[in-house]
């Protein structure tokens, strides 16, 4: 007996009722034959009708939008962004729901992620179960903090600047981002035309008042001359090398956090929110208690955040390894903390070049990896270091519930973990869990 054929369910309409929230910006709900739907636009509880934008009949799941709400969530409100919606700008996952839903949400996803995947309860974790706004972001519902100070635009065949469409290459234009912070919006970007140009990203600093643009122009394309509503300086992608160049103005910015100012360079690595690198340094800082004469380890460390804070409360005698694999990010490293001379910074993959520096133990450890987080190699490596503490610095929860479960596995338990909404109106959350040697007495 033949199969029958699969059919695309794209365009098709289900009533349903919402479960539960999910990792990535959406809430799962099921079909009447019990085909798993993962919705976007809708909240916990309402009774909408979800329209298929990707799926057939023998996928695994369907992804859907929200097309029609029936029974609203209390926590609903009138999305602020006239680009936010089925169909439309990607960049936000959480406009329709109020400021404090919206954390509690980000609080069942990194609750859900921690029980599947490293067996752990809030309690376990150390945690309250709570996300912190950042400092000024406690907003009334409606109203949405302009946080964003790197904003990544893609020109459309008309040469206007937008934003991407969800799961898309489509450009959805815009005149006004409700996200981006006021230094990115002054510079007018929506408001030009962008020829010959694929992206332009719009960065503003939060230490100075520093402005960049970075070009991207398309396959033999040429730059346009920049004129923008404030001062600014240009950069370029390259084409055959993908390197940042600059083109005039400065090849950096100049950011603050812990009372140092930090080089940023070419593009390069800096928190989004104004808030989250003195937030983020604060919550590792509070963790870790660096003890004068420790000696410490700063991974992924980018230009070099948490090595200068710690560098800073070691003394003289105290000693800190960063690591970090951009060679600009590393020369920027190695400007911002020239002052402090117990601190080096090693260029590389982390986990090829932790291996060779022959380091047996060390005191603390930093480690901020990228979204995919560490891996079980790295993790093995470091749980053998014997640390007094390890603060993980995670943007992903699954990364971070997959790493602490190696962690347990070297013998680390999490005491504290605490968790920021360093990215209002995403799916996105911060988290920064602290870990002791398991054996340690309570």
């Amino acid at each position: 007996m033949q199969n029958a054929p699969t059919s695309s369910l794209v365009g098709e309409e289900y009533e349903v009722e919402v479960g539960p929230v999910a990792h990535g910006g959406h809430c799962i709900a099921r079909t009447a034959e019990n085909q798993v739907l993962f919705v976007r636009h809708t909240l916990p509880g309402e009774k909408i009708i979800a329209k298929v934008t990707d799926g057939d009949t023998d996928s695994r799941f369907l992804r859907a939008d929200a097309v029609r709400i029936l029974e609203p969530s209390k926590d609903r409100v009138e999305a602020p962004c006239p680009y936010a919606g089925p169909g439309m700008c990607g960049g936000c996952d959480w406009q329709h729901a109020k400021p404090g839903a919206q954390r509690r949400l980000k609080g069942e996803v990194i609750a859900e992620q921690l029980q599947r995947l490293a067996g752990l309860t809030p309690e376990e974790a150390g945690w309250d179960g709570t996300v912190m706004p950042a400092e000024g972001d406690k907003l009334p519902p409606g109203e949405v903090p302009a946080w964003r100070t790197r904003v990544q635009y893609t020109v459309d065949a008309e040469g206007r600047a937008g934003l991407r469409k969800h799961r898309s290459h489509d450009v959805q234009p815009i005149d006004h981002c409700l996200i981006a912070a006021p230094g990115v919006s002054e510079l007018g970007v929506e408001k030009r035309e962008w020829p010959q140009l694929a992206a332009v990203e719009a960065i503003t600093a939060t230490g100075s008042n520093d402005r960049q643009v970075i070009l991207t122009p398309k396959p033999g394309g040429r730059l346009p001359l920049v004129e923008l509503d404030k001062p600014v300086s240009v950069l370029r992608v390259e084409e055959h090398d993908g390197g940042v160049h600059r083109v005039h103005g400065r090849a950096f910015v100049r950011e603050r956090a812990d009372d140092r100012t930090y080089r940023v360079g070419s593009g390069g690595f800096w928190q989004v929110h104004p808030q989250a690198a003195n937030t983020l340094v604060r919550a590792v800082m509070q963790g870790l208690l660096p003890r004068k004469n420790d000696t410490a380890l700063d991974l992924y460390c980018g230009v070099g955040l948490f090595a200068g804070a710690i560098g800073q409360r070691i003394g003289e005698k105290g000693a800190v390894l960063g690591i970090e694999s951009g060679k600009r990010a590393v020369e920027d490293a190695r400007h911002n903390l020239k002052d402090l001379d117990r601190v080096r910074i090693e260029q590389g993959k982390v986990d090829q070049v932790l291996p060779r520096t022959g380091i047996t133990e060390c005191d603390l450890i930093v480690l901020d990896p990228p979204r995919a987080g560490a891996g079980k190699q790295v993790v093995k490596h470091l749980s053998g270091l014997g640390a007094r503490k390890i603060a993980y610095v995670a943007c992903d929860p699954a990364a971070l519930a997959r790493d602490l479960a190696y962690f347990a596995e070297g013998g680390y338990k999490v005491r504290t973990l605490r968790a920021f909404d360093l990215f209002p109106m995403t799916h996105h959350v911060e988290c920064v869990a602290i870990l002791e040697p398991a054996d340690k007495s309570a």
